[in-house]
């Protein structure tokens, strides 16, 4: 019985061999490298620049260019770019198209102090949210597309495996290369953050790279799709409009209308349970992590113990729990490890409540990240699978997209209020909250666990 428990184990493992779960490695780290550079590293960089709180959770909004990218993610889902997707393909040409942008705009944020222009680096880093949004949906798209839904789990943690190895760059890189050029640590320059946000800009010739050498997943025009665009010629065609109009109706609609409408039919009266559950599964890590690093700072932890504890190890814990969240849905199934997520990720930022009260330990930091870091790792790819499973290949890059803006806005927008809560009643009161936010997930994973739904075409 043993050994067949055990087989059973060496063969859910044994998907992580798959050539496209592997290849989701470099994809992952060009979606993960501009995250934190607009984000927690940002936050950061503005706290040592003196920047208040209160500003920094307000300019934590620049990530809800994330939540947003449904109102354009048919455009990628459907748009052709001149030259660029006849040389590249539909989901190649829109991710080197982001790529470049991103680059562009970390080098104009190198090169801005935000105690001399804030606007200006604001400016930048909107620019990258918003191109590096552009880039996940199109990535998104293609990860779905490569794989069958059972490869999905995989998919999500070797992505999540490379996402994660980019934050690692993106965090405890910056600091460390910060750190190394700063030549008082205990007065703010601009230099070394200048000099780290361009090295930054550098590495994303890892994503360029990648997306010239990969191909584009081998997915037929959809019978789906054409049947929705025949419904919509045979409505307009009692219209008396010119046949340009009518053609950009009809397109309107197959890139507008349709993907949502099929959700909507597919799932029923679950898909408000659905959605309900995508847009607060996050939420607790989402609003905890926007005062993470300004928390680190206040408690009187250097860059390097930042880099080395919370940005290189803490992310190697999570991509173990990437790992282990991969090999859990294929063993005991999405659902249960949807909700083994959720419970550890509330738990885990009582640990925060506890490190509050210690002041500057290093030994208690470390503790600390590993658990939130594991939970979180876990948590994530549970949830890619669970996202892309509700997918429709005709509609990939639109319903993802939705499904992700939804899952980031609400968190998104209650973290931008966090630098206030801190300042009124503390971090522990904060850390309390952030725990108690993750109650009402458990429900209704427990709730979407009881619904059945079809599995989308593929």
């Amino acid at each position: 019985m043993k050994s067949t428990e055990s087989s059973g184990w060496l063969q859910a493992l044994g998907i992580y061999a798959h050539p496209r779960v592997l290849g989701m490695l470099s994809l992952g780290f060009s979606a993960g490298l501009p995250l934190l550079l607009i984000l927690g590293t940002l936050s950061f960089w503005l706290r040592e620049a003196g920047i208040d709180r209160t500003t920094i959770g307000h300019l934590s909004w620049i990530g809800l260019a994330y939540s947003f990218k449904w109102l354009w993610s048919p455009l990628v889902d459907r748009l052709s770019l001149p030259l660029l997707t006849r040389w590249l393909g539909r989901r190649r040409a829109w991710l080197f198209l982001s790529q470049i942008i991103i680059t562009l705009a970390l080098i104009g944020m190198a090169s801005t102090d935000p105690v001399i222009n804030l606007t200006q680096l604001v400016f930048f880093a909107l620019a990258v949210a918003i191109a590096s949004a552009t880039q996940d949906i199109a990535l998104d798209a293609y990860r779905i597309e490569a794989v069958a839904v059972e490869l999905q789990g995989a998919m999500a943690a070797t992505y999540q495996a490379g996402y994660r190895v980019a934050m690692i760059m993106a965090s405890a890189g910056v600091l460390w290369i910060a750190a190394a050029v700063d030549a008082s640590e205990g007065t703010y320059e601009h230099l070394p953050w200048r000099f780290a946000y361009l090295v930054m800009a550098a590495s994303m010739m890892v994503g360029i790279l990648t997306t010239l050498m990969i191909r584009e997943p081998e997915v037929a025009y959809s019978q789906l799709v054409s049947d929705n665009e025949k419904i919509a010629e045979l409505a307009i065609a009692r219209w008396h409009l010119n046949s340009q109009l009518k053609r950009l109706l009809i397109w309107l609609y197959g890139a507008l209308i349709a993907p949502f409408r099929d959700f909507i039919v597919r799932h029923g009266r679950q898909a408000l349970l659905i959605l309900s559950l995508i847009a607060i599964y996050r939420i607790s890590d989402v609003v905890m992590g926007v005062m993470s690093n300004p928390f680190y700072v206040d408690m009187g932890y250097s860059k390097d113990e930042v880099a080395t504890i919370s940005k290189v190890y803490g992310v190697i814990m999570t991509i173990v729990g990437a790992a282990i969240g991969g090999v859990l849905t294929a063993k005991i199934g999405i659902m249960r490890t949807l909700f083994l997520g959720a419970v550890l990720s509330a738990a885990t930022n009582l640990l925060f409540v506890w490190l509050a009260g210690r002041g500057h330990d290093v030994s208690g930091l470390i503790f600390t990240i590993s658990a939130d870091n594991l939970s979180a790792g876990i948590a994530s790819c549970a949830f890619i699978a669970y996202l892309s499973g509700l997918t429709n290949s005709a509609y990939s890059a639109t319903q993802y997209a939705l499904f992700s803006s939804v899952m980031l806005l609400l968190p998104k927008f209650i973290a931008g209020f966090s630098g206030q809560f801190v300042d009124a009643y503390g971090y522990e009161s904060f850390f309390i909250t952030t725990a108690l936010l993750g109650l009402p997930v458990l429900i209704l994973v427990w709730l979407a666990g009881q619904a059945t739904f079809d599995k989308p075409a593929r």
